[in-house]
């Protein structure tokens, strides 16, 4: 059977914040953009039945996730949106038994790993020796990707230059998930879902990192993954039609 040709440019989700995740909404509509997609905002509340129109999601940056969605008790001073926590839960109850891609970024990447069953450290400083105080959108930290594994073919090196913009990291893995990179303190730096089409959360913001071309390639095989899901869904479309 001929290959089915989409023409169109793929719709991507993007979750963020109302407020402070305006400026971090314009930088992934950039790097979509370059990459051919269609990026849509998506700010909470969202309902479920609102997601079928599109092709593939990023889960943003932002606040902290909830503890309480998978620990017993939420600490005072935690800063967190509730109102997102249960879109993105939301999106990646769609997303994920659909086997539709989805690229998780720094809070996303953690997100994913909640909703898998997984948990996450609170404060990384606490848990991983020599953890320097750093909060920059600038590539100032490397990261060393997991031998073989997607992200790692993906950015085609085994070590990375990234920015940091975390406090927290992920603790007991989620289901199905592998942890395919750290950095040299030997924190969780991504993770990815081997059975999925595209499953994968980095720590860091590519977003930010778009001028450089390493960093681009992420986006991009997102979207290649996205692209070839269209061609599924359209050549199953033709055959049952």
């Amino acid at each position: 059977m001929a290959a089915a040709v989409v023409t169109r440019r793929p719709v991507i989700g993007v979750t963020t914040s109302l407020g402070g995740g305006r400026y971090m909404w314009w930088f992934y509509w950039l790097a979509l953009r370059l990459a051919g997609a269609r990026p849509v905002r998506l700010v909470a509340p969202r309902r479920p039945y609102d997601l079928s129109g599109f092709d593939g999601f990023i889960i943003g940056g932002g606040d902290d996730i909830a503890p309480d969605l998978y620990l017993a008790d939420t600490p005072v001073d935690a800063r967190i949106d509730p109102a997102r926590d249960q879109m993105e839960l939301a999106v990646l109850a769609h997303a994920c038994p659909r086997d539709i891609p989805v690229l998780g970024i720094c809070r996303g990447a953690q997100m994913i790993n909640v909703h898998l069953g997984g948990s996450l450290h609170q404060d990384v400083r606490a848990v991983f020796t020599g953890v320097p105080k750093m909060w920059t959108p600038l590539p100032r930290k490397t990261v060393s990707f997991t031998p073989g594994s997607r992200l790692g073919e993906i950015h085609e090196r085994e070590r990375l230059r990234v920015n940091s913009l975390h406090n927290q990291a992920i603790d007991r893995l989620g289901d199905g998930l592998a942890i395919v990179a750290r950095d040299e303190f030997g924190v969780p730096q991504a993770v990815e879902c081997p059975a999925a089409r595209f499953l994968a959360g980095v720590q860091w913001h590519p977003e930010f990192l778009i001028y450089r071309r390493v960093h681009r390639r992420l986006f991009q095989a997102f979207l290649a993954a996205v692209r070839a899901r269209m061609e599924d869904e359209a050549r199953r479309a033709t055959r049952e039609g």
